[in-house]
C-alpha cells in the first residue's frame, strides 16, 4: 500500500481519481457533500467529445454573450450582477478569449479527450460496468449557411488535428437517421465522438471503489484543513478529522470554497445547465447531436433520449427557470419536426452547475503552495468526457510517474 489518499467531492473528478488510485495500490477515502445523487454528470448529455478542442473562452463568445443575455430563452445567459467574483471572471474570460489562445490550447484538450475516451472503451469491456458506451460520433446540426460554414471551418482545424470528421448534406444526415425527420441544412459529423448512459456510469463508479475498499464519506461538508509546514495533513468536517499522505481537491462548482478554505484562489463560475428526458420510441433517434444553433444537446440513452442545453452563469441556486428550459423544448422541432414535445413539469426537470474557469481549461496538477494538494476541477461542460483521463492523470501524479497526457496549461494556481 502507497499511503492513504483524500478525495474531496463525489463527482465524476472524484469518483474516477478513486477508481485509478485504488487500482494503483492507495489506500482512499472520498468525501462527498451531499449523498452523491445530485451530481453535475448524472443529468448531463452523456458525450465524450474530443471535437470540444476549443474552449469556451474563444473568439465571438463575448459578442455572442452579450446578444443572448437579453433574451430569456437564449441558451447562453449571464446574469447581470454586482458579485466581484462574476465581474473578476469575467475580465478574466475576455483576456483569454483570443485566436492565439485556441490555437494553443487545442492539441492539448484533444490529447486529453482522446485519451479519456480511450479508457471509457476500456472501462467498459470490464467486469462491473456496463454504461451504454457507444461510439456512433456525434453530428452537429445546422439550419442555416452562416452556421453551416462555421462548424464547417471547425472541422477543417479537427481533421488538420487528425480528428475523424466528416461533413454532411442534407439528404446523407437524413440517410443515416432513418427513424425520424430531419429539418436541417447539414450536419459535421464528428466520428471521434461518442457517448454514455451517465447515471449508470457513476453509480457503477461507486459501486467499483467501494468493492475495492475505498471508504466513501457521504452528507460532509469540508470545513477546514490542517496544514504544517506547506503540507495538508488532515481534512476537517463537522464530526471528524480524515488524515492523509496527499489530498485531491475536486469538488465541481463548489471548488472556489474549498480552496479559499486552504488559502488558494481558484476562479470558476458555475454554468447551470438543464435537461430532460422523453420517450425514443415512436421516431426513434439513432444518433446524439448538438443542435447548432440553439446550442441544445440530444442523446439516445437507456431507451429515451435525453435533451439538454443552456448555460447560465450566476451563482449557485437552486431555481428553476421555466424560461430556460422552454428555450430548450422550442428548438426542438426546428431540427426533428416530428417530435412536438410539450414544456415538461418542474419535477421531471434535471438541473447542475457545470464548473466553469475564465480561460475555458481545466486545474489539473500539483499545488505550489500545499505540496501534496492535487486539484483536479474546472472541466467546465467537459467534465463527464475527461473523468477517466483525469482520474488516471491525478494517479500518476501520487506516484510521482510519467503523466499519459500534457497538463501543463491546467496549472491550478494559474490565476494565483
Amino acid at each position: 500500500m502507497k499511503g492513504k489518499a483524500v478525495i474531496i467531492g463525489g463527482g465524476i473528478m472524484g469518483l474516477a481519481s478513486a477508481y485509478y488510485l485504488l487500482k494503483s495500490g492507495w489506500k482512499v477515502t472520498l468525501i462527498g457533500k451531499g449523498d452523491l445523487s445530485d451530481n453535475c454528470s448524472h443529468g448531463n448529455a452523456g458525450m465524450i467529445v474530443p471535437s470540444h478542442f476549443i474552449p469556451l473562452a474563444a473568439p465571438g463568445m463575448i459578442s455572442k454573450g452579450i446578444r443572448w443575455m437579453f433574451n430569456s430563452r437564449s441558451p447562453f445567459y449571464v446574469k447581470p450582477s454586482l458579485d466581484l467574483s462574476l465581474i473578476s471572471w469575467g475580465l478574466k474570460f475576455m483576456k483569454s478569449a483570443t485566436k492565439a489562445h485556441v490555437e494553443l490550447a487545442a492539441p492539448f484538450l484533444r490529447d486529453y479527450h482522446l485519451l479519456s475516451k480511450q479508457l471509457y472503451e476500456d472501462l467498459s469491456k470490464e467486469a462491473g460496468f456496463d454504461f451504454g458506451f457507444e461510439k456512433k460520433g456525434i453530428l452537429m446540426l445546422y439550419k442555416t449557411e452562416r452556421a453551416g460554414e462555421e462548424e464547417i471551418h471547425v472541422a477543417k482545424d479537427a481533421q488538420k488535428l487528425g480528428l475523424d470528421v466528416e461533413m454532411l448534406s442534407r439528404a446523407q444526415v437524413q440517410a443515416i437517421e432513418p427513424g425520424i425527420k430531419l429539418d436541417v441544412a447539414g450536419a459535421v459529423h464528428y466520428h471521434c465522438d461518442a457517448h454514455l448512459y451517465p447515471s449508470a456510469l457513476i453509480s457503477q463508479l461507486l459501486n467499483q471503489i467501494k468493492s475495492h475498499g475505498a471508504e466513501v464519506i457521504l452528507n460532509a461538508e469540508v470545513a477546514g484543513y490542517n496544514i504544517q509546514a506547506g503540507e495538508i495533513k488532515s481534512v476537517e468536517t463537522a464530526d471528524r478529522k480524515v488524515d492523509g499522505d496527499v489530498f485531491i481537491m475536486t469538488g465541481g462548482s463548489w471548488l472556489p470554497q474549498l480552496a479559499k478554505l486552504a488559502g488558494l484562489s481558484i476562479p470558476v463560475m458555475p454554468g447551470k445547465g438543464y435537461s430532460f428526458m422523453e420517450s425514443n420510441a415512436e421516431n426513434p433517434i439513432e444518433h446524439p447531436a448538438l443542435l447548432i444553433e440553439a446550442r441544445v444537446a440530444v442523446t439516445p440513452m437507456n431507451g429515451q433520449v435525453r435533451f439538454g442545453g443552456t448555460m447560465e452563469l450566476a451563482a449557485i441556486n437552486g431555481q428553476i427557470n421555466m424560461n430556460r428550459v422552454e428555450g430548450i423544448v422550442n428548438a426542438i422541432p426546428q431540427y426533428y419536426p416530428e417530435l412536438q414535445i410539450g414544456l415538461p413539469a418542474k419535477e421531471r426537470i434535471w438541473f447542475g452547475f457545470r464548473p466553469c474557469s475564465p480561460d475555458g481549461l481545466p486545474y489539473l496538477g500539483y499545488s505550489k503552495k500545499l505540496k501534496n494538494l492535487i486539484v483536479a476541477g474546472g472541466h467546465g461542460m467537459m467534465g463527464l468526457s475527461l473523468g477517466p483521463a483525469t482520474g488516471k492523470i491525478v494517479a500518476e501524479l501520487a506516484d510521482r510517474t510519467s503523466l499519459s497526457a500534457d497538463i501543463s496549461l491546467y496549472d491550478p494556481e494559474r490565476y494565483s
